[in-house]
Parts: structure tokens; sequence; C-alpha cells
């Protein structure tokens, strides 16, 4: 596991994303079709910002809500859903929604839950009409929104990534959509603004994924080494480590949020955003890789240069595996057993070269040292010896008389005269 972590902050192609691609499309369609089933059968849980009608919430760490949706009903609210419980412990409450009630009503009704479980009830009418305002700004600030990404991915990078960043993003909706009308939480205003907040996120976290993909593939088709696809996928997981680490960073303060401040501390007014901002997160990242860049590369390979290139690409790779082409590994191997090789000859040239040298250096100081015979003869010695007359040099003949040019003269003893006998050596003073 630490060595598969060490791979993917060194950027190293770990996964191959991009050949998959199927796969992840076939998880991706099951999760839509998922949600638009919840979104047919289920629907959604609209506030009543968006519905309209009015609101009763009161302090409650007793009561339950099927009591308190009966006393609102014989008070003459038209109760929509089922009483929710907000909060826990002293700060526990329950919330009533109703239908739209005129003023006298509404007082009605407020009197009734004040008088049966005796705590304060404040009241909220929203009209339906800014309910309907409210949808309306929000689906044309998605739109206006979208637009501005398709022109910036379009300009930045082409229109191909800007495809793929789109289907990325309405995956992402879809996908929050559906979450919500599975789980029922209520849709809010904060609701939308939480959508817009994790789209921004997505598009972050794919056009960095993208601007990668943009720079391993420039130049690849004056080559035949690796296809736009496997451009494409190095890219994914040279930036997946970073993805993660955002995403996690991201993930953990809304995580807190949710699972904490709504959950256990029953804070009912941060669990609409919190939901949708966990939900989104999780989904961005997972589209900015599984999703957008395959997109991406569908739409690249057909392309006739990127065809061609991907034809070249597999000759290549059938050459390689014939060992008509070297391939790296094997010529890295070969560059391995070279080396050595080459060294090991240089040594041993450089060996023999001093090797001569020495030899030749030794050879002159042996013959500057031997001792040659002498060819004067009139000189004499005093002291007597026992020692025979030094031999000839090697190389030279027994009785050689000549001297090596530029050798020491040696004084040699001679014979008296009308004498056969040892020849006696004087010194003379």
């Amino acid at each position: 596991m630490i060595s598969l972590f060490r791979r993917l902050d060194a950027g190293e192609a770990v996964f191959d994303f991009i050949g998959k691609r199927k796969r992840w499309y076939w998880v991706s369609a099951v999760l839509l079709l998922l949600s638009i089933t919840s979104f047919i059968v289920r629907g959604f849980n609209f506030g009543i910002e968006f519905d309209g009608g009015t609101q009763f919430q009161f302090r409650a760490t007793t009561a339950q809500p099927a009591d308190v949706q009966s006393v609102a009903e014989q008070a003459g609210a038209d109760v929509q859903n089922t009483p929710q419980i907000v909060g826990a412990g002293g700060n526990r409450s329950i919330l009533v929604k109703a239908g739209e009630l005129s003023a006298p009503e509404q007082t009605k009704v407020k009197n009734a839950l004040q008088s049966r479980f005796g705590e304060q009830v404040t009241v909220q009418a929203v009209s339906s009409s800014w309910g309907s305002d409210i949808t309306k700004a929000a689906i044309r600030g998605l739109v206006f929104f979208l637009i501005a990404v398709c022109i910036f991915i379009a300009v930045r990078f082409e229109w191909k990534m800007a495809v793929g960043a789109i289907a990325a993003l309405f995956h992402d909706l879809l996908l929050t959509a559906g979450i919500y009308s599975i789980i029922g939480f209520e849709v809010s205003p904060s609701t939308i603004v939480g959508l817009l907040t994790i789209l921004g996120f997505s598009l972050y976290d794919t056009v960095v994924v993208f601007d990668k993909v943009d720079e391993n593939a420039r130049g690849i088709l004056g080559g035949s080494r690796i296809t736009y696809s496997g451009a494409a996928n190095l890219a994914v997981n040279q930036t997946l480590m970073r993805s993660i680490n955002t995403s996690l960073i991201a993930l953990l303060p809304v995580g807190g949020l949710l699972f904490v401040g709504a959950g256990l501390l029953g804070v009912g007014t941060i669990k609409d955003l919190a939901l949708v901002l966990f939900v989104g997160l999780a989904a961005g990242a997972y589209s900015s890789i599984f999703l957008a860049t395959p997109i991406v590369c569908e739409l690249k390979e057909r392309e006739p240069k990127y065809k061609a290139l991907a034809k070249r690409v597999a000759q290549r790779r059938a050459a390689e595996a014939r060992g008509e082409v070297p391939t790296a590994t094997r010529r890295q191997k070969a560059t391995t057993r070279t080396a050595p090789a080459a060294a090991t000859a240089t040594a041993t040239a450089t060996k023999s070269r001093r090797g001569r040298t020495a030899v030749a250096d030794e050879d002159e100081d042996l013959l500057d040292t031997e001792e040659a015979p002498a060819v004067e003869s009139g000189d004499f010695v005093d002291e007597p010896t026992e020692a025979p007359p030094a031999p000839a040099p090697a190389g030279r003949g027994a009785g050689s008389s000549t001297p090596r040019p530029g050798a020491r003269p040696q004084k040699r003893p001679a014979q008296k005269r009308g004498g056969g006998g040892r020849p006696s050596a004087k010194k003379r003073r």
C-alpha cells in the first residue's frame, strides 16, 4: 500500500482509468437511473420558500409529531407533511408546515398549539409566488453559469473538452438531486446555494485534469509511442493524488457540519447545505476522473489524425512484441550490459598501456646499470681478488669486447707477461 501511494505521488500510470472507461459509464448510468426513478416515485420535499404556505415552530421536549399534527388540523390547518423534529435535548423543537392561511386562521392555529403544549409558537407565512420567483432565479443563474463554463473551456482548451466538462456537471447535478430525493431532505434556498458551490468545485477539479491532459498530448502526433488515451490516462494518474487530497480536505469540514452539527447536535438549519455540499464534492471528484476525461478521449480519438496515431502505436507495439524494434526495457538492459563492458575494456587498455610503459622503463634502467667489458689493459690493481671476471651481458657474445654506447668502462685485471699462471692484480697508487 505504501509503495502504491509512493507511485501515485510520483505521478506514475498506476491505474488504467481510460482503458476501462466503459465500466465507469455503467456505474454512472446506474446511479443516474436510480436518481431519475426517485424523482418520479418520491419527488422532492420542497421547503415553504418554494411551495408557499404557513409554517409553525415551537420548542417541545416531549411532544410527538402525531399529536402536534392532530391539534393543528383540528384548529383548521391543512398540514401537508408530517411535522419534523428539529434539534435534540433542550433545543428540540417541532416544525409544522401547512397551506396558505389567512391572518385569523394563523392566529387560531397558533393559539391552539400554545394552549395544548404550553410553548411560544412562531409563525412564518410565505407566498407561493415568492417560491416561484426563487425557482426561476435559480434556473436562470444555472443556465448562465453553464454558458460561461462552455465559453471558457472552449477558448482555453477546445470544444470537446467543454462537452466533457458540461456532461460531468450535469452528472453531478442529477446525482446530488437524486440523493436529496432518496433521503427526503427539505429543498431550501440554501440547497440552491450549495448546488452552485459544488458546480464550481467540480469545474475546478476538471480544469486541472484537462490542463495536464493538454500538456501530455502536446506533440504526440509526430511520434508513435503513445496514443491520446495513453497521454490522458497518464495525466489522470499524475493529478490523482492532488484530487484525492483536495477532496478529502474539503469533505472533512463538510462532514463535520453534516454528521456532528445536524446529526448529533440537531442543528437543522445547516443540514440542507451540508448534505448538498457533501454529496456534490464527492460526485465532483468522481466525475472529473472517471467521466469528464474519458468522454474527451472518446471524442478526440474519432478524429482521423488520432486514429492514424493509434494505428502507428499499435504497429510499433506489435513490432516490439516480435523483437523487431527494441522496447524501452530492452534498450535500458542493453545499455546496462554495455556500460560495464565498455568500462572494463577501457580499464584494460589503460592498464595495458601502463604495463608497457613500466616494462620499457625497467628495461631502460637495466640497460643503464649493466656492466660491459673494458677495452683498456694497462691498469693493474694491488689487492688480489678471487672474483671471476664479470660475465658478458645478456644478448651479447661471450667474447665480445665492444662496449655499449654510453656505458661506463670497467677496469679488468690484466695477465702478467711471461707467465701462464693465474694473474695477480695490484692497484697502482
